[in-house]
């Protein structure tokens, strides 16, 4: 059975910057979860960041805080202990938070802090996909159940 990578915050698990959760209620995620598919995953609370923290972004190849804090150490290790989580799994699929310097897939902030985005990926979601995962954001679960029946579908 294929196990999938989903940001904690989707689950429901207040871990996001501001001791919030962003709850999915998609009725795939929640067969997929009776399923005993999915592995939850906050690359940024895992990686030594408290909830709530201050909000951060990316800027180029850093992560700060709005405070001017560079955080990108801890940004890093939880990538490398998401990365590390899909492989002990013999993930191929995530499902991670768009829009955030960690979880994005599609976009994320500009790094001004004045609600802008740009295209890009956060640094988890560099970090597996440069291993080989698949990432969806919370907008394309369909998606990733498609690509789910094709793997499952292979020999």
């Amino acid at each position: 059975m294929e196990r999938i990578l989903v940001s904690a915050c989707l689950l429901g698990e207040p871990v996001r910057y501001n001791g919030g959760a962003a709850r999915v209620d998609d009725p795939q995620l929640a067969r997929w979860a009776a399923e005993g598919r999915l592995v939850a995953c906050c690359p940024e609370v895992e990686g030594g960041l408290g909830t709530p923290r201050p909000r951060a972004e990316r800027r180029a190849l850093r992560v700060v805080t709005e405070q001017g804090a560079d955080v990108t150490d801890q940004f890093a290790r939880g990538a490398r202990l998401a990365r590390d989580a899909a492989r002990g799994h013999g993930i191929r699929i995530a499902i991670l938070k768009d829009g955030s310097p960690s979880c994005g897939s599609r976009h994320v902030s500009d790094g001004t802090f004045s609600e802008r985005r740009r295209p890009g990926a956060g640094v988890a979601a560099e970090v597996l996909r440069a291993d080989g995962v698949r990432v969806f954001s919370e907008s394309e679960i369909a998606d990733a159940a498609a690509f789910l029946a094709v793997l499952e579908a292979r020999p």
